[in-house]
């Protein structure tokens, strides 16, 4: 299944195979809402034409849109802020980090894995 966009609080997916376009709520999505990008692949698990749940990819890359700025001489093991990233969801990131850095989430945890 292929995520297309979201609109007044509905997700909207197409089949990829039968091109075929369904919608659900954010209440039936969960969590996985935090990560989801327009045109992500993923799958939607359904029993006799009902849904049961969503499985997203493990990992993510997202971009950074907002975050206090990093210091020169941050390390990775300096500490942590939040930061905000492009589909609304706030993990913590290392203070090197800064907007616009395109970093890998671990989705299944929410935590920051690395800068790409």
């Amino acid at each position: 299944m292929q995520f297309l966009y979201e609109s007044g609080g509905e997700y909207h997916f197409m089949d990829t195979q039968s091109y075929e376009q369904f919608t659900l709520t954010k209440d039936q999505l969960g969590e996985s809402v935090k990560f989801l990008k327009e045109n992500m692949t993923l799958w939607i698990l359904a029993h006799s034409g009902n849904f049961i749940g969503v499985e997203i990819p493990n990992f993510v890359e997202l971009e950074v849109v907002e975050t206090e700025p990093g210091v020169k001489g941050d390390t990775a093991a300096g500490g942590s802020k939040p930061a905000r990233l492009e589909t609304g969801a706030v993990v913590k990131v290392p203070l090197f980090i800064n907007a616009g850095d395109r970093i890998r989430v671990d989705t299944r945890t929410g935590t920051y894995l690395e800068r790409v």
